[in-house]
């Protein structure tokens, strides 16, 4: 490929991460919210949080980006650019998902945590922030880990909005090639090296969050030789 060709691809990635980035922050807020709300004390607050898993997690993100692209701009008299369009989307849709995994690693904490916090007098945001969320989150990271792997390829379905992505960029590439098997063979390995590293990444920050949580493991402690004719067997 000529240096243009690569230049359009390398602005591709650089819309591909951006994208990532600014949706992996929405879907992270949109999970705790939602999912921290499907453990509330009142049922109108679990009733809405299920709700609306239900709802994005029964949608097509295909679909939704059209929805929020197309749909949202004669309703409300205002048009997303396809950066925002496309995290909007994706950040809601992922968020649903997310919130299922926060809403299980909190009921899998042990029910004596909690009833230990009561004991404590703390209100329920103290146990949430002091007890459960601690415990909970090393346990959150690896399906979060998976999550973003499936956001990272979820971002290939914003260029059906023209948005210069890394998908949309290597199709160009592929017209002005006319070399299908070559250019999409780069894509491939770009997208599996950009998941590669966000694996190492969540990988790191497990091992940091589990290492606070729990016992150290026990040192092994040097066998004392005793000496023959000591008595001692």
């Amino acid at each position: 490929m000529t240096s243009g060709l690569w230049e359009l691809v390398l602005q591709g990635i650089w819309v591909t991460v951006q994208l990532l980035f600014f949706s992996t922050l929405l879907a992270t807020a949109v999970s705790f919210v939602v999912g921290i709300s499907r453990t509330h004390r009142l049922w109108i607050v679990r009733f809405l949080a299920g709700f609306y898993t239900e709802v994005f997690r029964g949608t097509s993100a295909l679909v939704m980006i059209f929805w929020v692209f197309f749909v949202l701009p004669p309703a409300f008299g205002w048009q997303l650019v396809p950066m925002w369009a496309g995290t909007l989307a994706l950040g809601l849709t992922y968020g649903a998902y997310g919130s299922e995994i926060v809403r299980g690693a909190l009921g899998a904490v042990d029910p004596a945590q909690r009833e230990g916090g009561i004991a404590l007098s703390f209100t329920p945001w103290q146990r949430m922030r002091l007890i459960l969320l601690p415990q909970a989150v090393p346990e959150m990271i690896p399906p979060f880990s998976n999550l973003l792997i499936e956001l990272l390829k979820g971002t290939a379905l914003v260029s059906i909005m023209g948005m210069g992505d890394l998908a949309f960029s290597g199709n160009l590439v592929r017209l002005a090639l006319q070399e299908s098997a070559e250019i999409y063979t780069y894509i491939l390995l770009i997208y599996f090296v950009i998941a590669f590293l966000l694996t190492r990444v969540m990988r790191g920050l497990e091992k940091k969050l589990k290492a606070g949580v729990g016992k150290a493991p026990r040192k092994k402690t040097a066998a004392v030789p005793v000496p023959e004719g000591s008595g001692v067997s």
